[in-house]
C-alpha cells in the first residue's frame, strides 16, 4: 500500500507539472495591423502571403490614417501601423509610440474615378462642368489622399469653383463606396482601389498628374505595444516582410511605386 501511495503521488506530481507547463505555453500569435484604407486590398494579399509561411495570424484594422493615429495615441493595442503618409507615423514616433523612425514602404497614386464608362473628358479641370453635381473625396484633415486631391484642384485653379460639390468620406474606403454606389458622379481615390479585384473594370478612371500634388509617400512603424509583449518577434517579422521583394511585387500590382 505504501508503494502504491508513493506511485500515486508521483503521478499527481507529474500531472501538476504537465498542467503547469501547458499553462505557460506561448499564446496564439496574432499581430494586429492598423491599416490605412487605401492599403486594405493589397494588405489582404500581403496577409495571405505572410500567413502561408508563418504560424502568425494577421488581423487588420482599417480606417483613415488620422483616425488610426488617434486610436494609437489613446492606447489601442495595435502592433504595426501602415499609414498612407509619413506625417502620422512620424507623430507617433515623436510622442514615444514607436522606438523607430517611419520607414517608407511605397508611394501611392491619386486617380479620378467614375462609374460612367463612357466619360470622355475625365480630368481635374472637367470637375467644374455643370453636368457634375457631386465629387467624392477623402477628408483632407484625416486622409492623405484627400489632402492630395485638394492640392490637385488648387493647382488646376478650380477648388473654389467646386467646393460646393464636394462630398467627404472619412477614408478612401468610404469615398470609394460613394463613387461605386453612384452617390457621387466622380471622385478622387487611390489607384490601388480601382486595380483591386473588387473594383477592377468598373467605370473609368485616369491618373491625376503627379506634379499637381505632393508625393504620397506611405510609411509604416513598429509600435511600442508589440515590443513590450510576447508578440515582439512576430510583429517585427511582419514589419520586415512589408519591405521584402515578395511584398514589393504585390504593391506594384496595385499601382504603387516601390524602390
Amino acid at each position: 500500500m505504501r508503494y502504491l501511495s508513493g506511485y500515486t503521488n508521483q503521478v499527481i506530481l507529474l500531472l501538476i507539472v504537465f498542467v503547469g507547463l501547458a499553462g505557460c505555453s506561448e499564446p496564439n500569435k496574432k499581430v494586429v495591423v492598423a491599416t490605412a484604407a487605401n492599403v486594405q486590398y493589397v494588405m489582404q494579399e500581403l496577409k495571405e502571403e505572410f500567413e502561408r509561411e508563418s504560424d502568425t495570424e494577421i488581423e487588420m484594422v482599417v480606417s483613415s490614417s488620422g483616425k488610426l493615429t488617434t486610436q494609437i495615441r489613446e492606447g489601442a493595442p495595435f502592433d504595426v501601423f501602415v499609414s498612407a503618409d509619413t506625417q502620422y507615423p512620424a507623430e507617433i514616433h515623436k510622442h514615444g509610440g514607436s522606438d523607430m523612425a517611419p520607414r517608407v514602404y511605397a508611394r501611392g497614386t491619386l486617380v479620378l474615378w467614375t462609374l460612367d464608362s463612357t466619360a470622355t473628358d475625365l480630368s481635374v479641370n472637367s470637375l467644374a462642368a455643370n453636368s457634375i453635381r457631386k465629387i467624392a473625396m477623402a477628408n483632407p484633415r484625416t486622409a492623405p489622399y484627400g489632402e492630395a486631391a485638394v492640392q490637385a484642384m488648387q493647382k488646376a485653379g478650380i477648388y473654389e469653383l467646386v467646393k460646393g460639390k464636394l462630398v467627404y468620406g472619412e477614408s478612401i474606403a468610404q469615398t470609394s463606396q460613394y463613387i461605386a454606389s453612384g452617390a457621387a458622379d466622380v471622385g478622387f481615390t487611390a489607384m490601388s482601389v480601382v486595380l483591386s479585384p473588387e473594383m477592377r473594370g468598373k467605370g473609368r478612371w485616369v491618373k491625376v498628374d503627379s506634379s499637381a500634388y505632393q508625393p504620397i509617400e506611405q510609411a509604416a512603424v513598429l509600435l511600442r505595444h508589440s515590443e513590450d509583449s510576447f508578440k515582439a518577434k512576430p510583429s517585427r517579422e511582419f514589419f520586415e516582410f512589408l519591405y521584402s521583394e515578395r511584398a514589393k511585387a504585390i504593391f506594384r500590382r496595385y499601382g504603387y511605386s516601390v524602390e
